[in-house]
């Protein structure tokens, strides 16, 4: 089953960067931008996250909370949020639970060769913790611009 708008978006349970268990229902009453890519610390990623932590006091403004999400370890989302100055909670979805409820965990193919990884894609939930949006075709660099159309 694939999530659309208006569907409650799928609760969680995952560890951030610093070992502390993050739930998805913890943020009810907030609005949240649940942002899932590939890796930490490569050219598409670190765009997309610098975008975000640019225009993060402008989305906080507007009442988003930021969670960025990745197959990534604790550690590793420890040294981007350092190296890239980072305002907001990374979630270390080793296990893949979470990429396999919202869909995100897929087939890739490049240059030819198959493999499973992360879809590049982020769900805008509302306070009552419903799918108000979801960018499939996410532009690194303009991510921002995107969530607040």
């Amino acid at each position: 089953m694939s999530l659309e708008k208006g569907m409650q978006a799928p609760d969680f349970e995952v560890k951030n960067q610093d070992g502390e268990t993050v739930k998805l229902s913890d943020y009810r009453g907030k609005k949240v931008i649940l942002y899932f890519y590939p890796k930490d610390n490569t050219p598409g990623c670190t765009a997309q996250a610098c975008n975000l932590r640019d225009n993060y006091a402008q989305l906080q403004k507007e009442g988003y909370e930021v969670l960025g999400i990745s197959t990534d370890t604790e550690k590793a989302h420890q040294k981007f949020i350092e190296k890239q100055g980072l305002p907001f909670t990374l979630l270390a979805d080793t296990e893949k639970t979470v990429h396999e409820k919202y869909g995100t965990w897929v087939e890739k193919n490049m240059y030819g060769r198959k493999y499973m990884g992360t879809a590049r894609k982020t769900f805008v939930i509302d306070e009552e913790g419903n799918i108000a949006d979801i960018i499939e075709k996410v532009k690194t660099k303009e991510h921002t611009n995107q969530i607040l159309k």
